[in-house]
Order: C-alpha cells, then structure tokens, then sequence
C-alpha cells in the first residue's frame, strides 16, 4: 500500500469516549475497523531539521503491522491540511535501522487506542482516539464533509483542534507542571 495526497482532518477533545459510538451509528457510520492499540514513534535528525521545516516522519506499529508516514508543512485554513505520503513496511526494525543509516533517530512516542468508522458512500472516516491525555474525535475527509458531519454530530468549528498530538501533550505537561516526555499509557511507560 502507497498512498499519497493531502490529508485534511479535525480533531475535537471529548469529555469521554462513552456515547460517542452509538451517536456515530445514529449518523450512519459503522465500525470499520474495530478498537486497537497503536504505538507511534517520531523522527527527526539531531539538529531537529524535519521540525525546522514543519514535517513529519514517523513509524506506527498498530494491528501487527508497520506503517511509515511523512507529512509536510500545514496549509493554513480551518482544517488542518497537509500533503501526506504512507505505506506499509515489512519490518518495524529494519526500518528504524535504515532510518538510523540516514541519519534520523527516534524521538517522541505516543499511545493511543483507536476505533474507526465510515459511512456507506466512505466520503470521509471517524475515528475515536483514546490517548493518556484524554479522549478525541478526528473526523478525516473534504473540508465540507468534515464541517457538515461534525454539524451532525453536535459540534461546531469553535470545537476542532488542529493541533498534533504532541502539541496537544506539551500542553497537558505544562499545565500540570510535569516534565514532558512521551505520551505512553502508564502501563507502557
């Protein structure tokens, strides 16, 4: 699998999970792909260069599979937009081995646990996210099918968060006042 395009998403910061399910089935959707765990890990060179640039390369272990994503620079809007390129790899170890050679090394790691849903004409996925950081929403698809569903689903554009997960986590660390370092589950740590 290669993929390649733009990604446009919104996430939007629940108060709980619960109820969120059954509100997306009333809007059609049904699970796609069931509840599973997903370790994510960050790259960049020492010198921090992809960051410089505002891009993205991380390696995700999730379902027994690896998957490799580089993200580009955001483009300014209401959604968070951003030229996107993945596939799957064989090894999760050989890859981080290559990517030593090249120079990046690992960096920031997150957790979280992920459920996804489509609708019947797959316009656009809904995914629930559990993170040690508390639970979200990411609606991913055209900017008009995300502003129409999030409608839908009782929320608004004041609602979306466009930040990533680790902007969203140094923001957490800094208002309980903890050092930050990887957004793992306790468990994990």
């Amino acid at each position: 699998m290669v993929s390649g395009g733009t990604e446009t998403e919104v996430k939007i910061r629940l108060g709980s999970a619960a109820g969120m399910a059954e509100r997306l089935a009333a809007a059609g959707f049904a699970v796609s792909v069931p509840r599973v765990f997903e370790s994510n890990t960050l790259f960049d060179t020492k010198e921090g260069r992809l960051a410089r640039e505002r891009m993205l390369l991380r390696l995700r272990q999730v379902g027994g599979k690896t998957v490799i994503t580089w993200k580009g620079p955001e483009r300014p809007g209401p959604h968070k937009c951003r030229p996107e390129i993945e596939t799957k790899v064989e090894s999760a170890e050989a890859m981080q081995e290559i990517f030593g050679h090249l120079g990046f090394e690992p960096g920031f790691r997150y957790e979280k646990y992920r459920i996804e849903f489509t609708q019947p004409d797959k316009r656009g996925t809904a995914t629930l996210d559990e993170t040690p950081i508390g639970d979200f929403l990411e609606l991913e698809g055209a900017g008009e099918w995300i502003d129409t569903t999030a409608a839908a689903l009782g929320f608004s554009p004041a609602d979306y968060v466009l930040a990533s997960y680790g902007r969203l986590y140094l923001a957490d660390c800094e208002r309980r006042g903890v050092e930050p370092g990887h957004m793992v589950f306790a468990s994990q740590r």
